[in-house]
């Protein structure tokens, strides 16, 4: 399983891509954050805390698999090296939190890599629920099971008035955080989107980069997910997430038929110098190649440049990025130079097909 998920660039579950929303919408996210009753936070770094949570987590894989009827497996993370970790977090299968070396942390995942549940990361529990395209509920539905299992067998840190009890005040309260990762060029070529992310901050929303809190929107890839768990029923945020998600999305298309009625030519060669470099370049640095796949992806939906696979773009991303690479290349010591060197290639490669 794990050997399944460090080999392979795309989960199966993203790999079921819908094409409805012109690759605007790449995947969305729930993520619940429970803690068990009786049982110190986990950031009160209790070993003996730390260890009940994860002999629970390991009894989890055959009640979940009776809840949806997929394989689960315990990926232990103190067990794997550095750049194993690194891959982990590139997939968006957990968070930069579990890269560092910590006792008790394991990761419990389904066969498929849709539900991912980190084990004493802020929480006791993380449970991610994951899904391609604009699907929200879906991705709750199948969160839903999962959370549903496990407080079966084992009661969560529940408080009648504040809700679900977690270790960040933030997420007191429903322990909801939806998120949608949305890839939107057009906004950003035509410096709209500095103000839209404005607008969408003071609705009560975040936008985060590629790979959440703190990072930047490499290949203009943007999260948006919402802030308020209290006060707010699960069903509510989801839905005023996906109203808010539907308006970006409109707004994009907007964009992209604005740059294409002012001026279809100068797009044209902005699309096709990015496609050239790409298809000739030597050595391209992590941070160009996504930024030019970008342009890739926006020329192929706007059927400017030639087509190519609809899982191309999602699969480029997460096989350029430094530590999936050295691990597509089979060669855990690559300098930099051989690292920019290789990821041109592989992207030459695809190009050519």
């Amino acid at each position: 399983m794990l050997d399944t998920i460090l080999d392979s660039p795309l989960s199966p579950w993203l790999q079921l891509d819908t094409d409805a929303t012109d690759h605007i919408v790449i995947s969305s996210r729930i993520r619940l954050a429970r803690n068990f009753d009786s049982i110190l936070f986990t950031n009160r770094n209790d070993l003996s805390s730390l260890e009940k949570v994860n002999t629970i987590s390991r009894g989890l894989l055959q009640p979940l698999k009776e809840a949806d009827g997929h394989q689960y497996s315990n990926i232990n993370l103190e067990q794997l090296s550095e750049r194993e970790r690194a891959i982990l977090v590139e997939k968006h299968m957990m968070s930069p939190a579990l890269e560092e070396k910590l006792p008790y942390r394991n990761l419990v995942v389904s066969d498929d890599a849709s539900i991912v549940i980190m084990v004493n990361e802020e929480d006791h529990l993380r449970i991610q629920s994951m899904v391609s395209g604009l699907r929200l509920h879906e991705a709750y539905e199948h969160a839903l099971k999962i959370d549903k299992a496990i407080e079966a067998k084992y009661p969560y840190a529940f408080d009648e008035r504040f809700g679900y009890l977690t270790a960040c005040p933030t997420n007191v309260g429903t322990g909801l955080r939806a998120s949608v990762m949305l890839h939107l060029p057009a906004l950003s070529i035509s410096g709209r989107i500095t103000r839209l992310i404005r607008s969408i901050i003071q609705l009560g929303y975040s936008v985060r980069g590629l790979y959440g809190e703190g990072s930047e929107a490499l290949g203009n890839i943007y999260q948006i997910s919402n802030q308020r768990t209290m006060g707010v029923s699960e069903e509510d945020t989801i839905e005023q997430l996906k109203k808010i998600v539907e308006g970006i999305i409109a707004e994009e298309r907007k964009s992209r038929q604005s740059l294409l009625h002012n001026d279809k030519e100068g797009l044209e060669d902005v699309l096709w110098r990015s496609y050239g470099v790409l298809q000739y370049a030597r050595r391209v640095d992590g941070k160009e190649a996504l930024t030019k796949l970008s342009d890739i992806q926006l020329g192929v939906d706007l059927e400017i440049l030639p087509p190519w696979g609809k899982d191309s773009f999602n699969e480029l991303i997460a096989i350029t990025r430094p530590n999936f690479l050295s691990k597509y290349a089979r060669n855990e010591n690559l300098t930099d130079i051989e690292r920019d060197s290789y990821r041109a290639k592989i992207i030459r490669q695809k190009l050519s097909h």
